[in-house]
């Protein structure tokens, strides 16, 4: 589980998604969280506690 995380991340979760990938990037943070497979594009977005349950590790940080 990830502790803390900011808007452009890559992210990897711990269940592929359907394409197969398992890397999806933040585009939005609040008490929701949505997030966008780097394989096909899909936007999904959850609820900040199960985004932190879904959430292995983050595998690269934005740059400023």
């Amino acid at each position: 589980m990830i502790e803390s995380f900011a808007l452009g991340d890559t992210v990897r979760m711990k269940k592929p998604h359907a394409c197969g990938n398992d890397l999806w990037t933040v585009t939005r943070v609040g008490a929701d969280v949505k997030i966008k497979c780097l394989g096909c594009g899909r936007v999904v977005m959850l609820d900040r506690l199960a985004f932190l349950k879904a959430a292995k590790k983050i595998v690269e940080k934005e740059t400023e």
